[in-house]
């Protein structure tokens, strides 16, 4: 071990840290399904922000940074929806007559 913990240049503390690390269960696991199954649900379309929306609404209180931190480790990115420009209305109400005919000088007050 002393050997190939040289080769590799890490410190065997590293090494064994590293092996204790692997061998240990993650606490997050059945969380981590809810967030993919919530993200599939929906077809990609929910951030971080709706999935915590909807594991509160099934009872499990989440903090948004710990989902979003989960969907960065799952590869879970939101889809953002194009949003067509919508400018033209079309004719809108009535167009009222011309009555000036851009005469707009008046001789008194109150007349046009």
């Amino acid at each position: 071990m002393k050997a190939l913990s040289k080769f590799v240049g890490i410190p065997r503390s590293t090494y064994y840290d590293y092996v204790k690390k692997m061998n240990r269960w993650d606490p997050d696991a059945k969380l981590k399904d809810d967030i993919q199954a919530i993200y599939n649900e929906h077809g990609g379309r929910y951030g971080y922000r709706r999935i915590r929306n909807e594991l509160a609404n099934c009872r499990q209180k989440v903090n948004h940074k710990k989902v979003q931190r989960l969907m960065k480790s799952l590869g879970l990115k939101c889809m953002v929806r194009i949003k067509k420009c919508k400018s033209y209305k079309g004719t809108i109400g009535k167009i009222a007559p011309n009555i000036l005919n851009r005469h707009f000088t008046a001789e008194a007050s109150n007349e046009k």
